[in-house]
């Protein structure tokens, strides 16, 4: 698959290169990022180089993973990181934390979603995020996911464990207004639920590649 560019009027998203690696580098020394991923730590240029040639470049030459850098129209600045795995059909992203708090995240995870369940050809995309991580949830809930409960997560943690997890889905056919029965972001309230059968819950981690962080 041949990398392309996804864009709105106030968003551009195209494939990192080596040029982000000291933006990636200073991202992924964020205490809030660290938290709610996987990211190696300590993380260093080494990890950097190895997300872009082993996880972007190679997703997309093999088709399996789309990763798209987030840029403002018209900038080279790194402002954040959004990817769609095609096999698991499931979303990851992370923002840096000086665009925090702008829409810039729900904006590019829009743009995704509608070229994943599109042209992607997916018909359902998975997005999960630590219980507790408020920021991305919001993210998920504003670009239309429906809330599907708590459970183990798909990804292990840095111990090999499987983290609880907030569980939430978006299918070709549903509208993209924010849905109810989402917990009280603020509060943390959650609710059991036991895991979907159509999510593939066997994934290895992957070095260097947060898949729910966050972004208020």
């Amino acid at each position: 698959m041949q990398p392309f560019v996804l864009e709105s009027p106030v968003l551009r998203l195209e494939v990192p290169g080596p040029a982000d690696v000291e933006a990636i580098v200073d991202a992924c020394q964020d205490p809030v990022l660290q938290r709610f991923t996987t990211v190696p730590t300590p993380y260093d240029r080494s990890d950097a180089r190895f997300f872009l040639d082993r996880i972007v470049r190679h997703g997309w030459s093999t088709g399996r993973e789309a990763t798209w850098g987030l840029r403002g129209p018209g900038s080279s600045l790194l402002l954040g990181i959004v990817s769609v795995r095609l096999g698991t059909r499931d979303v990851g992203f992370w923002t840096v934390p000086a665009a925090r708090g702008r829409g810039l995240m729900t904006e590019a995870l829009r743009l995704v979603a509608d070229w994943a369940l599109g042209e992607g050809g997916v018909d359902q995309l998975h997005w999960e995020g630590y219980v507790g991580n408020d920021a991305s949830a919001a993210v998920a809930r504003k670009a239309g996911f429906r809330y599907a409960g708590v459970g183990p997560g798909m990804h292990p943690g840095r111990d090999g464990g499987r983290p609880l997890c907030w569980k939430a889905r978006l299918r070709a056919d549903d509208d993209r207004s924010p849905k109810a029965g989402w917990p009280d972001l603020g509060g943390g309230a959650v609710r059991e639920c036991p895991p979907a059968d159509d999510v593939d819950d066997s994934r290895p981690q992957t070095r260097g590649v947060p898949r729910s962080p966050e972004d208020s």
